[in-house]
């Protein structure tokens, strides 16, 4: 199992890659190919909702959703699955994604899992400083990916751009 997790994780690593830049390592990542985004599905459009909600009553503004950033989440969701661990493994590159394929200024996000209901992982999130900091910070875009394991559990990614 060990191995084939090595070969999902690489797989996924060459496929984010289509150039790098070979004269420095400070000049990073030249182009991230981004996947095509899924259909966004009930639970994840009442996240949404219930985030905007959540900052209208705070007077901020809202959030309009984004193909790349959910397509970005979609990727790191479907690898918490992969690895059955919830985790912030690999931030760097989703950052380094939307950077250079939506024009980010800033990247956070939130994950999760386990939780049945929108309102369940929401309310989580609202009742943790650091992911109500992300919530309610000053970010344009965002989107989430929720998916389920074969065990039916749900696994969250919410990531927040500013542009």
């Amino acid at each position: 199992m060990k191995t084939l997790k090595k070969i999902f994780f690489f797989a996924i690593i060459v496929l984010s890659f289509t150039s790098c830049s070979t004269d420095s390592v400070d000049e990073g990542i030249a182009t991230i190919e981004v996947p095509s985004t899924p259909q966004a599905k009930q639970i994840e459009i009442e996240i949404m909702e219930l985030i905007n909600q959540h900052r209208i009553t705070l007077g901020l503004n809202t959030l309009q959703n984004h193909d790349t950033v959910k397509a970005v989440a979609s990727t790191h969701t479907t690898y918490m699955i992969a690895e059955a661990n919830v985790s912030h493994d690999y931030f760097f590159l989703r950052k380094e994604s939307l950077e250079t394929n939506a024009n980010a200024n800033e990247v956070t996000e939130n994950v999760g899992y386990g939780f049945h209901t929108a309102e369940g992982v929401v309310n989580a999130w609202l009742a943790s400083t650091s992911h109500r900091e992300n919530i309610e910070g000053d970010h344009t875009d965002f989107d989430v990916s929720a998916e389920q394991n074969a065990e039916g559990k749900w696994y969250f990614t919410n990531i927040f751009i500013k542009r």
